[in-house]
């Protein structure tokens, strides 16, 4: 096996198992974890991977996306925390956009269920959710579904989102970063998140620190557009006041 085939199928694997570690690659591999070490630095240069310390995990790319699933195996005692931090920011809100995604599907579990609310969503699994609430009232963007995560997408979504005038959004993103805003891989997810944003009176951002730093295909929005982020530890702190800096009030829980 070569370099390149052998950049090639660690790849794979990390966009299989959400992440890879250098001990086990090398033991898989037959390799050195030095020889694993170079080919993750290359593969992190080709804007494919992300290192973490003893691995990393891919990025997502115009020609990948991980999936709903994939995503509630990674990283959940941080995204339950910045989910229940971010379900705290309603305030006086009636009315509330809960994105696509794992982490906005647990803001939507941490939603107080005595408050009466009105909850606009393109997430197939947060609506079924939330129709169980005797309080709250779910409205489903149409449009076509999106199997990766059982989202609707589309003219009919955005055409929906137009008409209304939403208190609170969460909106979540594959990426973020100071330099190119709130990315997306799909340029139909985007769309739909960028009407969000534009209909919304306040908009939080939650996500955990992975999704700093990283940019995908399809930007939707800028950081300044954003009311506040939140996110967990890992970010560190110098770093989340360079975001607020540009607008959002920062937390990491």
């Amino acid at each position: 096996m070569n370099s390149t085939e052998r950049r090639q199928r660690i790849l794979a694997s990390a966009r299989e198992q959400g992440a890879v570690d250098v001990r086990k690659l090398a033991a898989d591999l037959a390799v050195s974890a030095e020889t694993v070490r170079r080919d993750l630095h290359r593969l992190e240069q080709q804007g494919l991977v992300r290192r973490t310390h003893g691995g990393a995990y891919p990025v997502e790319t115009a020609r990948f996306e991980t999936t709903l699933d994939t995503r509630t195996t990674r990283l959940v005692t941080e995204k339950r925390r910045v989910a229940t931090a971010a379900a705290q920011l309603l305030g006086d809100a009636e009315s509330v956009f809960v994105d696509e995604g794992y982490t906005p599907r647990l803001i939507a579990e941490a939603l107080p269920a005595e408050r009466a609310l009105t909850v606009v969503t393109a997430s197939l699994d947060t609506a079924a959710i939330l129709a169980a609430s005797p309080t709250t009232t779910v409205l489903l963007l149409g449009g076509r579904v999106r199997g990766r995560t059982r989202a609707t997408v589309d003219h009919w979504a955005v055409d929906m989102l137009a008409g209304f005038v939403i208190d609170l959004a969460f909106v979540g993103a594959n990426g973020i970063s100071r330099e190119h805003g709130l990315t997306t891989p799909d340029p139909a997810v985007a769309a739909v998140k960028a009407q969000v944003i534009t209909v919304s009176r306040r908009v939080v951002f939650a996500g955990v620190h992975t999704k700093f730093g990283a940019s995908s295909f399809c930007r939707f929005a800028d950081v300044a557009d954003l009311d506040a982020v939140v996110t967990d530890v890992g970010l560190p702190a110098s770093e989340a006041h360079r975001y607020s800096l540009l607008g959002p009030v920062v937390q990491r829980v």
